[in-house]
């Protein structure tokens, strides 16, 4: 909820009431973002190494103290240490979170257990939006400064509500090993790069889209919220049944592949709505684009979370969920510009061309997901509880 209104309001509480340019927003929270990305890996080793309870409960708190500051930067310097501080804390967080599931969730069950989780996560997002709605609707700084309190407060209660949650013991490193050993770990790191690039879909509901609407399309201006609701709801729905598929690394990988086949038939259909005619036509071809997409971000998602926690090491989930969720964090640093770029300069080519980019990259996350698993297999490789250096 409390990041829901934060993805709502914050560009216009920036600019109107800390009096930042946009061009200022922009850079900031690509600047807070791509540090960010640096911070999951050690940060998930903290919650290795301290138990990822305790650690979830701490960045939860410092999220809301970064949140906090928000509501007093009046700088532009201030405003980008404030972004660096909730990039790293959100995305250690994350990382936090993810440890705590895998200790206190068999491995069987983790991904349906992460499919409920999402669902429950885009409900919140949906309320949030709502209340950011209204802020933005009574457009006065008050009704701003509310929403942010409000999100600061939300992560005080998160704090709270996992304190509730049964604690995961920290696990000793070993003499010996290293600090970071998912540094090391190439197949690995191969997956997770994948699976940034497969996440370079995250900007396009709430910022290519629009945009696409408006100078490519005839559809009405209002499909581009229509799609944003037709995604939430979808995901709300059918997350944790289009998951139930999902068993192993193996079914994984075809998930991927198949999410890059359906993620580059939905931007073939997103090129189609600029072909003209009527603007109820182009708002239909739209509409049946953003359907097959959010399969595809559902499946995609469902496979990602088997390989990210499947190929990572029972004592060390906390660096390595970390170090897969930065594709989250690069996908927000890249992806804005480099689909402003693609789609909106170059038009349904564009379209092509970023569809291309998903059915390779879904292509060949099973190849690299089974490479990885090999050199996890006793006998075959480096075991998983020691650095990977060759496949």
């Amino acid at each position: 909820m409390g990041d829901g209104a934060y993805l709502v309001t914050s560009a216009l509480y920036f600019t109107r009431v800390v009096g930042l340019s946009a061009s200022q927003v922009g850079i900031g929270l690509t600047v807070g973002w791509a540090v960010g990305a640096f911070a999951g890996v050690p940060l998930g080793h903290l919650a290795d190494r301290r138990g990822p309870r305790g650690t979830a409960v701490l960045l939860a708190v410092a999220t809301a103290v970064a949140v906090t500051a928000f509501l007093t930067v009046g700088s532009f310097a201030g405003f980008v240490l404030a972004a660096v501080v909730y990039g790293c804390v959100q995305t250690g967080l994350s990382a936090a979170r993810q440890a705590l599931l895998a200790g206190l969730v068999e491995p069987e069950r983790r991904t349906e257990i992460r499919a409920y989780l999402q669902s429950t996560v885009n409900a919140g997002l949906a309320v949030g939006a709502a209340l950011g709605g209204v802020a933005l609707h009574v457009d006065t700084r008050a009704g701003y400064l509310t929403v942010f309190a409000l999100d600061a407060a939300s992560f005080l209660l998160a704090a709270v509500l996992l304190l509730r949650l049964p604690a995961v013991p920290p696990v000793p490193s070993a003499p010996g090993e290293p600090r970071l050993a998912v540094l090391r770990d190439r197949p690995y790191a191969l997956v997770a790069l994948i699976n940034a690039v497969m996440l370079l879909y995250m900007p396009l509901l709430s910022l290519i889209l629009p945009l696409w609407v408006v100078r490519w399309t005839a559809a009405p201006d209002w499909t581009a919220a229509a799609l944003l609701v037709l995604n939430t709801l979808s995901v709300v729905a059918f997350q944790v049944r289009v998951a139930r598929g999902v068993t192993s690394v193996g079914s994984a990988g075809r998930y991927v592949r198949r999410a890059g086949l359906l993620l580059g038939l939905s931007c073939a259909g997103f090129a189609a709505s600029a072909a003209g005619g009527s603007g109820w036509a182009a708002a239909g071809v739209l509409v049946a684009a953003g359907a097959v997409q959010v399969l595809g971000e559902m499946m995609l998602a469902s496979g990602a979370w088997e390989i990210g926690f499947g190929l990572a090491p029972a004592d060390r989930q906390g660096q390595y969920q970390g170090f897969f969720g930065t594709g989250v964090a690069v996908a927000r640093t890249l992806g804005p510009a480099l689909l402003t770029t693609l789609v909106l300069g170059w038009g349904p080519p564009g379209w092509l061309v970023l569809g291309g980019v998903f059915v390779a990259a879904g292509a060949a996350m099973a190849p690299a997901a089974r490479w990885a698993e090999r050199t996890r297999r006793p006998g075959t490789a480096v075991p998983a509880a020691a650095p990977v250096e060759a496949g």
